[in-house]
């Protein structure tokens, strides 16, 4: 019985060019600690680099959140401890006031069609509606995010961070700790996501998948447009309760 569904952000609710989007929030961030910490903004860009690196390695054994290991990657590299009061103002401020501003030129961001019904249909259903972005960044800049995708916080009963998420996706165990955070089982989630690679949990334990993205792949209960996605929603989850039964 399927009791939660959960959307992916990027290009599945929010159309952007993703690229350009961490060059220019990296090009900033870098800008604002090289000044803070008197240090050059290019051994900031390479330190970052590295920190989504690190969050993003799927043989990771620590008990860490992803903030916790980005935060000691770039202290490793550069000295800076994120995690100081003073710093964490100064970059909370940067993602929430200066960042909502990056939507134009290359980023090119902009709600993907039938995004907001998708997320309609899923509450019309009485069930749990939920953001599973891969948990890279604050939330902060996931509002931002959201924000230019037309949903808010609101819209979701969770949204996954780097700082209460341990592994990124397609890891299994980020998975497994979001359901968990929802009180469900990944049997009883549906996910919706674009990524043929990052939006099937690896290995597989139990979550289905609904793709909108463009390629066809098969462990896909479903593919087509988010658009599309959005009319046939209660027969898709009518279909995966019957299976189920």
């Amino acid at each position: 019985m399927i009791r939660a569904v959960l959307f992916d952000m990027d290009d599945t609710l929010l159309r952007l060019n993703l690229t350009a989007f961490i060059a220019r929030y990296v090009a900033g961030a870098s800008s604002i600690l090289a000044r803070a910490a008197r240090t050059t903004t290019m051994s900031l860009g390479a330190a970052y680099v590295r920190g989504f690196l690190a969050m993003d390695d799927q043989d990771r054994t620590d008990s860490l959140t992803n903030e916790q290991v980005f935060n000691q990657v770039i202290y490793d590299q550069t000295g800076i401890p994120l995690d100081d009061p003073v710093i964490h103002d100064l970059m909370d401020y940067y993602e929430s006031e200066i960042v909502p501003g990056f939507s134009g030129g290359l980023v090119a961001a902009r709600p993907v069609e039938g995004a907001r019904e998708a997320i309609g249909a899923v509450h019309d259903a009485g069930l749990i509606c939920a953001l599973a972005t891969n948990p890279t960044f604050s939330l902060a800049c996931d509002r931002a995010r959201m924000g230019w995708a037309g949903v808010s916080e609101d819209d979701f009963a969770l949204v996954s961070t780097f700082s209460n998420s341990t592994r990124s996706k397609p890891s299994a165990q980020y998975y497994q700790e979001f359901a968990n955070a929802l009180g469900v089982r990944l049997e009883e989630c549906l996910m919706v996501g674009n990524d043929a690679t990052r939006d099937f949990a690896r290995p597989e334990c139990g979550l289905r998948t609904a793709y909108v993205g463009h390629a066809r792949p098969k462990k896909a209960v479903w593919h087509g447009s988010m658009e599309k996605l959005s009319h046939v929603l209660p027969d898709l989850l009518a279909r995966l309760n019957e299976e189920s039964a």
